[in-house]
């Protein structure tokens, strides 16, 4: 039995787990501590809070999924201010052993290793399981939106498969609007940023600009509501104008689900994150699928291809765990 801390790292929260990994892979994770990245003053003050919190020790393994391209001296967040240096993580943490990968690559190990119940259909065929061979796309809007890609080989992990993630930073590709309303979307972010990628639109952030375009385009004041707030509303019903935000965020969501299935050539996608999972309900009600097929030419390739929502609680640590596993323990 390995035991290591397994830590998430994103723009608004970093998650802390201590994780057991089996001789014969298996991964059980305590309960997750998650602290606010905008309460701590760097990843290692953070480390030492959950230090605290954990009678003062911690193991000397270390698995880090991490929001922002991972490699180099220095690691720089893309929506938070921490970095973090791999050369001071032994002097600085006390850990002999570390692994480093991007959040979204996380994700992917996670996918590779859960088990079919941990999904749900979003789209596809009705209950199709995602292929057990060949590429599938991940994504998950958050603070931002994380992209990675996962090939595997067909057979199961227990049973010696072998799988290969490869992190990506797709969320930065350009937003391509479909219509007159993204086209507003779309005019509207240019007015603060000379590129226009996904991400400004297909993040939970985002649909602070998405209901402010609609707003103006029904020559309404803008309200100034937090995105928190937008989803809330939009979601519960309670506000038509938010909820329009929202369905228009999961018509963004599809479109943009559809581009990196056909990018990489995937047999299926698998949808994660937090934000996913709360509005899951939201989607499935959603032009969700019916933008994921609206390729043109590859309509009908797309209809056939088994789009999930990973229901698993914390993939990234999970994920960052079974990188950690594959690195030191195989």
């Amino acid at each position: 039995m390995t035991q290591l801390v397994t830590v998430d790292i994103g723009g608004t929260h970093a998650r802390f787990a201590i994780a057991d990994v089996s001789a014969d892979g298996t991964i059980a994770m305590s309960e997750p501590a998650t602290l606010h990245t905008s309460d701590h003053a760097s990843f290692q003050t953070a480390w030492e809070a959950f230090r605290d919190r954990n009678g003062g020790a911690l193991p000397a393994s270390v698995a880090m999924s991490v929001a922002g391209p991972v490699g180099g001296d220095v690691i720089k967040f893309t929506n938070n201010p921490w970095i973090i240096r791999p050369a001071l993580i032994e002097e600085k943490l006390g850990a002999t052993r570390y692994t480093i990968v991007n959040d979204f690559a996380a994700v992917a190990h996670a996918v590779a290793r859960a088990d079919e119940s941990e999904f749900v259909d979003l789209a596809g065929p009705p209950g199709m399981p995602l292929p057990a061979s060949g590429t599938l796309s991940v994504l998950g809007p958050g603070t931002g939106l994380g992209v990675a890609h996962l090939w595997r080989d067909g057979r199961p992990i227990a049973q010696g498969g072998s799988y290969h993630v490869q992190a990506t930073e797709g969320g930065h590709i350009d937003f391509a609007p479909l219509d007159q309303i993204e086209d507003a979307i779309l005019a509207r972010l240019r007015k603060r940023h000379t590129r226009v990628s996904v991400e400004r639109v297909v993040s939970g952030p985002a649909i602070v600009e998405i209901y402010a375009t609609l707003a103006a385009m029904e020559h309404r004041a803008v309200i100034e509501r937090t995105d928190v707030e937008i989803w809330q509303a939009g979601t519960s019903g309670e506000d038509a104008l938010a909820a329009a935000a929202v369905d228009r965020f999961c018509l963004s969501l599809g479109a943009a689900a559809g581009d990196y299935a056909l990018a990489h050539g995937a047999g299926g996608v698998v949808i994660a994150g937090g934000l996913g999972y709360r509005i899951r309900e939201t989607i499935l009600k959603s032009g969700f699928a019916e933008r994921f097929c609206a390729k043109g030419r590859f309509a009908g390739l797309m209809a056939g291809l088994p789009v999930k929502l990973i229901t698993h609680p914390q993939p990234g640590l999970f994920g960052a765990a079974a990188a950690f596993a594959r690195e030191h323990l195989q």
